[in-house]
């Protein structure tokens, strides 16, 4: 037996789980899901506008910086922006779902693939955005691989304004909508990685990129 077997036998045997009764109790969580009673949510002014300002100045206070634009096929060029005035590389690793941008009519070397450990930019869309906290909410695919917002020191989103919802409730709803089955890895980011553990001193990019920047498509 091994010890994943070991482990989850004890947890039947705790719960009084057998072959007999197995199928009532799926049953019964399922239902409980089903029904499930959302907790309060702080008062949000739901419109287009007023959620994209909203997410905006949540990322801000993060340490996110932000740019907008009225269509995607702007964001090359607005990543090459950000990139010039940073100082960094023009080359880039991006998800594979963004591999039909124009990336070297704005000057970039971009490669649609996972990240490796010497990629200094990943570039990435976005399942969707949280208002109420800044949050972008990542799901990984063969087209979206995680390790593009994770590896690199420096994390580009690319995220669509009609794609910000309100509450992190409204983009669970909208994963079980549109995706089903959840993904391998569901990740959520607000801002770049930091950490508090020495002396209580916010240092950034503890266990993942330094920056991160959005650009925002409102078409």
């Amino acid at each position: 037996m091994s010890s994943r077997e070991d482990i989850l036998g004890r947890v039947r045997a705790g719960l009084q789980r057998n072959g007999a009764n197995a199928a009532a109790g799926r049953e019964a969580m399922a239902a409980a899901l089903a029904n499930r009673v959302q907790g309060p949510k702080p008062a949000m002014d739901s419109s287009p506008k007023a959620l994209l300002e909203r997410f905006r100045v949540k990322s801000e206070q993060q340490s996110t910086t932000v740019d907008i634009v009225a269509q995607e096929s702007d964001a090359p060029a607005a990543i090459a922006r950000y990139l010039t005035a940073m100082n960094l590389p023009k080359s880039a690793v991006a998800q594979p779902s963004l591999a039909a941008l124009d990336w070297s009519g704005a000057g970039l070397s971009v490669e649609p693939r996972g990240a490796r450990d010497a990629d200094l930019v990943g570039i990435t869309g976005c399942f969707c955005a949280v208002a109420e906290t800044g949050t972008l909410m990542m799901c990984s695919s063969p087209e979206t691989p995680a390790a593009v917002s994770l590896l690199p020191e420096t994390h580009i989103a690319i995220v669509r304004a009609a794609r910000i919802l309100p509450y992190m409730e409204d983009a669970w709803n909208l994963a079980r909508q549109e995706l089903g089955a959840l993904p391998r890895a569901v990740n959520f980011i607000s801002g770049p990685s930091r950490t508090g553990d020495i002396e209580q001193t916010i240092v950034l990019g503890a266990h993942g990129p330094y920056r991160v920047h959005l650009v925002i498509v409102e078409e």
